[in-house]
């Protein structure tokens, strides 16, 4: 691979609106250095590349030779179009550029997009020639668009005076429909001076720009042969791979139909078998309460043909128990009577005590701190007498009634 540093100098002059190369002159020589950008920067990592533009107010590089590629591209946009190129001037400013590179080991080239007319003299141009071929430069120049006032023969002569073991080279690309970058490909410019890195390069950025160059694989077999039978070779074997994953895929759809017949066909028969083993359980639940049936039917047979004189042993054996529940109550009620008659006697003896008034009055004055005759002691013992009298009369009425009971 080669080691180079390159100044790129574009033509940036009125003549350059023109609509003659597609979508114009500028923004074909626009996608053409973006190309060449990223061929030389992926041919070696160490590769740099500086742009500068020959039109406008004078001469004015855009950006030092760099290995930033993003950088490059940058540059390109916003570049004001106006003036006139000046040739020997671009030329001039890019060998000083690369003069002052900072690998030394990097080679020096400059390449020159052409797209206007050409003012300078052929002598001046052979003498910028002879100047870059003593300093060891390499120059190539993209000759399009206005080809007047001897244009064509002026750069065959700068490049006749910088040539040196063919390191130089002359391209003419009229106008026509292909892009001005897909014609560029497949000359040295891209390919460099026959080595494999710098077309591999050129390829690698054609594919990337999408660029069509009427070759299998945006390859020419007759400058990188090897490439060529690499990208075929990688080709084929990848159509051989589809190729086999679509029988494959093919024959597992086969199995899949196969598998699915006999997976319903099994269905079907465990289906049969488990319809004959629900009919059978459904027989057998049915025969069961048929005999369910057959024996309560006999069992109530039975119990309606039994003696009737078991039954009333048994209504007697209930009424014997009824009547000695009844003596127990009426025991009960005996004793309920007895225990109130034997509550009112006393009553009636406590109440007999209160009534007699002597006997009230004793123990009232045995009492320590009580007088008998305190007329408050008096109408108590006198309510206590009013009150034993009725409880009196009622004592006597209940003894008949109780008699009448017994």
């Amino acid at each position: 691979m080669v080691l180079e540093a390159t100044m790129i100098c574009i033509d940036n002059s009125e003549w350059m609106r023109n609509g003659d190369y597609s979508p114009s002159r500028f923004q074909a020589q626009a996608d053409a250095v973006n190309l060449i950008c990223g061929a030389k920067t992926q041919s070696n990592p160490e590769n740099t590349v500086g742009i500068l533009t020959m039109a406008g107010k004078g001469v004015r590089v855009l950006v030092t030779p760099t290995s930033d590629l993003g950088k490059i591209l940058a540059c390109m946009h916003g570049l004001e179009i106006g003036g006139e190129m000046n040739l020997a001037a671009g030329i001039q400013v890019a060998q000083l550029a690369l003069k002052h590179r900072q690998n030394k080991k990097q080679l020096q080239r400059i390449i020159v997009f052409a797209g206007s007319p050409v003012k300078h003299d052929k002598k001046v141009l052979e003498m910028i020639g002879r100047k870059l071929k003593k300093n060891s430069v390499a120059l190539d120049v993209v000759d399009f668009g206005e080809d007047e006032d001897g244009k064509t023969e002026k750069l065959e002569a700068l490049g006749a005076a910088v040539n040196n073991n063919d390191s130089s080279h002359l391209v003419h690309v009229p106008p026509g429909p292909n892009a001005l970058s897909d014609v560029l490909i497949s000359t040295p410019i891209f390919t460099g001076d026959g080595e494999g890195g710098s077309g591999f390069a050129a390829a690698a950025a054609a594919a990337a720009a999408g660029g069509v160059t009427g070759f299998d694989f945006g390859v020419d077999p007759n400058l990188d042969p090897e490439l060529a039978l690499a990208l075929r070779v990688s080709m084929e074997e990848e159509r051989a791979r589809q190729e086999a994953a679509a029988k494959k895929a093919a024959e597992e759809a086969v199995r899949q139909e196969k598998g699915g017949e006999q997976q319903s066909s099994s269905q079907d028969a465990n289906m049969a078998e488990s319809s004959d083993a629900t009919n059978a359980e459904a027989e057998n639940k049915k025969n069961d309460l048929m005999d369910d049936e057959n024996a309560l039917l006999k069992q109530a047979l039975a119990m309606s043909m039994d003696d009737p004189g078991s039954t009333t042993t048994v209504q007697d054996a209930e009424m014997s128990d009824a009547a000695v529940d009844d003596q127990d109550l009426q025991l009960a009620l005996q004793l309920s009577v007895h225990d109130s008659t034997k509550e009112s006697a006393s009553q009636t003896d406590m109440s007999k005590l209160l009534a007699d008034q002597s006997f009230v009055s004793s123990i009232l004055a045995s009492l320590p701190g009580v007088d008998p005759n305190d007329p408050s002691v008096k109408d108590v013992l006198a309510s206590m007498q009013n009150q034993s009298e009725p409880q009196q009369n009622k004592d006597e009425d209940k003894p008949p009634a109780e008699e009448e009971k017994k």
